[in-house]
């Protein structure tokens, strides 16, 4: 897992290892500090030498200065190699996700990724930071403040050791209970996101039911699990900095206590036992160790809550796409040909097969009619023609040949998708129009929105061509956001425009306007249409009835009135509604 966390940290790598180097000076300055002031007490107080303290304190003066140098360039690098990881981190996560196939969407949902390039992706950071500074102070801080007590007394230093073993367990058992708490809570935040998410997004559905006190309630649920979950892990936690205490201000009193003894019993004499100015320096190497001991205590907390954070991160980094390249990939699609052989899919291993034994063969500039109930297959089927999705036996043919032998971007590039869910980004209908072909020119833009009947629309708008849609298209309305996504389509002069239920939001007439345009405009262009009006694909020249996951008639308008009884029925019921309306 570290290892492959380590990977963003590329060109930060240098400000990485500088840091712990930033550091290392710093701890030696700071920990020869207590031997001066020693020298200090012991040879220019005791002795009341003027110049002798003169120089050790210009000496005192120079190390702490230059410690507190050394102190600011650990601080700036470690910022700098903290933030450049975290901003690698996010980049390797959000590239991975844009390589995700749809069954690797399936398996994480919106909130949980939004949380994990967000708060995971902070405390790993924070951890990172520590790690690189705090986690290599503190240890080197405990050794040579060890060091240097063990050279004042080795008798006294001994009581240091016998705390370590206490300490040691503790900490272990704290990481250990506190550990799952965390990855529990992590994963109730992918729940709150989601809430939050939803609710935000249904807001008009929220406000017409009158749920605002339901979605509080939920709120507040979630809301409260997180609340309880971090407090019970705190409180685990906060056992760590009594633990420390007690054992460290035990270690005082007891080098106190022996320590003034030692240095009654020598008359404060060097060469016979101990000195003032060795306690005094003993006691900051205790305070030293104390101040280390404290810094690891809150690295193990950050990486205690950093550790869940890692583990989920590693999972969006290490997910791979389903749907890859095949090793020498076919570069162009020859034509709209669309072929599907004994095709059966389903949306995962286990899971429930929603299309069996599909036949149908379309050929290039085919306009193609699917109707059928909810559940019935339709969207599923095709999705599989620009490869959203694998097929689970049988193949999908485009041009003639398999859509796996394909360059994906090749395939996807010769085939346009209007989906159900019409989405459109922040910014200007002319940067959503040229999602299709970045660069169309403003008379390629004009011409496919008349040919998708939104130019009338976007006339009326004050600003034209360089109206600002909102996030979601929240300023259109669902006919003008259904017209602009089809003028988007369109502009990718596609080989095969599949339009999965695209033209329900317009009216009968609107809709008419634009299978005309297909037909007169892009004749070569195989055209797919879902639809649940029939009148949407009564002029198609073929028509597919699904049902049940199968194809269960296939013919022309006319043929299927006598036929199918399906089609009949459902024609039957549309037309007899229009007539009484």
């Amino acid at each position: 897992m570290l290892k492959r966390m380590a990977k963003s940290i590329r060109e930060y790598k240098r400000d990485a290892l500088l840091t712990p180097l930033f550091v290392a000076f710093e701890v030696i300055l700071e920990t020869t500090i207590p031997l001066l002031m020693a020298d200090l007490i012991d040879f220019g107080i005791d002795n009341g030498d003027m110049n002798y303290i003169l120089k050790m304190g210009l000496a005192l003066v120079i190390c702490a200065m230059i410690s507190l140098a050394f102190g600011v360039l650990a601080g700036r690098t470690a910022a700098n190699a903290s933030a450049g990881f975290a901003r690698n981190l996010r980049q390797d996560m959000y590239h991975n996700v844009q390589g995700f196939s749809f069954s690797s969407i399936d398996r994480f949902s919106t909130a949980s990724l939004v949380t994990r390039l967000t708060t995971d992706v902070t405390n790993v950071q924070n951890a990172f930071q520590m790690t690189i500074r705090m986690a290599f102070r503190a240890p080197m801080m405990l050794f040579f403040s060890m060091f240097m007590s063990f050279r004042i007394s080795p008798s006294l230093s001994m009581i240091f050791l016998c705390c370590a073993p206490v300490l040691g367990v503790g900490l272990f058992l704290i990481m250990n209970k506190a550990h799952p708490i965390f990855e529990r809570v992590f994963h109730t935040y992918d729940r709150l996101n989601n809430i939050v998410q939803e609710n935000v997004r249904g807001m008009r559905v929220v406000k017409s039911y009158v749920r605002e006190a339901h979605e509080e309630e939920k709120f507040d649920k979630v809301s409260g699990e997180i609340y309880s979950d971090f407090s019970k892990a705190e409180r685990t936690l906060a056992f760590n900095m009594p633990l420390m205490q007690l054992c460290m201000y035990v270690c005082m009193l007891l080098i106190s206590w022996f320590g003034a003894r030692a240095i009654v019993a020598s008359g404060n004499n060097p060469a016979v036992g101990m000195t003032t100015g060795q306690l005094m320096s003993l006691l900051t190497y205790i305070m030293q160790i104390l101040m280390s001991l404290m810094m690891l205590s809150m690295v193990f907390v950050m990486i205690t809550i950093s550790r869940a954070s890692c583990e989920r991160i590693v999972e969006v980094l290490d997910e791979k796409s389903d749907i890859t390249n095949p090793v020498e990939p076919l570069e162009t699609v020859p034509n709209g040909d669309i072929d599907f052989d004994n095709v059966s899919f389903s949306y995962g291993k286990g899971k429930k097969v929603c299309l069996k034994d599909i036949n149908l063969h379309i050929h290039s500039g085919e306009t193609i009619g699917i109707l059928g109930g909810t559940g019935t297959g339709k969207s599923s089927l095709v999705q599989l023609i620009p490869r959203l999705y694998d097929v689970l036996e049988g193949s999908v043919k485009v041009g003639g040949h398999d859509v796996r032998e394909y360059d994906l971007e090749a395939l996807r590039g010769a085939v346009a998708m209007v989906l159900q869910k019409n989405v459109l980004f922040s910014g200007t209908i002319k940067e959503n129009l040229r999602w299709g072909d970045a660069n169309a020119s403003d008379e390629e833009l004009v011409r496919v929105c008349k040919l998708a009947q939104a130019d009338e629309f976007i006339s009326t708008f004050p600003d034209g061509y360089d109206t600002y849609i909102e996030q979601g298209g929240s300023n259109v309305s669902g006919g003008q956001k259904q017209r602009l996504c089809i003028a988007r389509a369109l502009l990718k002069k596609p080989k095969i425009l599949i339009l999965d239920d695209s033209t329900s939001a317009v009216d009968t007439k609107t809709d008419a306007l634009i299978r005309r345009a297909f037909r007169e405009e892009i004749p070569d262009t195989t055209k797919i249409i879902i639809a649940q009006r029939v009148s949407s694909v009564m002029d198609a020249d073929k028509i597919v009835v699904m049902g049940g996951g199968t194809i269960v008639d296939f013919g022309t308008h006319d043929e299927l009135m006598k036929s199918s009884d399906i089609y009949r029925e459902v024609y039957e019921s549309q037309t007899k509604g229009a007539e009484e309306a």
